[in-house]
């Protein structure tokens, strides 16, 4: 599915969550294999408040301060 169809889903951006939970239980609870999926869900998320600002909310998604925090430490190689 392409981003725009992940924001259209209810809720928005819930297949890039759902790709987290089974990568994540296909790798014997590995997070560090699934840094792919983790990327694509952020990246939806950040579509997300760029097109419905801050304060919208979506269960799959952090908040918005939270994610770009996350986004940040990411690009630094924090994981």
């Amino acid at each position: 599915m392409g981003m725009e169809q992940d924001l259209k889903t209810d809720p928005p951006c819930h297949p890039r969550a759902c790709a987290i939970q089974d990568c994540i239980q296909k790798n014997g609870f590995d997070e560090s294999k699934c840094q792919k999926q983790i990327d694509a869900l952020y990246e939806c998320c950040n579509a997300f408040y760029e097109k419905n600002g801050d304060s919208a909310s979506t269960l799959s998604c952090p908040k918005a301060g939270l994610l770009r925090l996350k986004m940040k430490q990411r690009a630094q190689g924090i994981r």
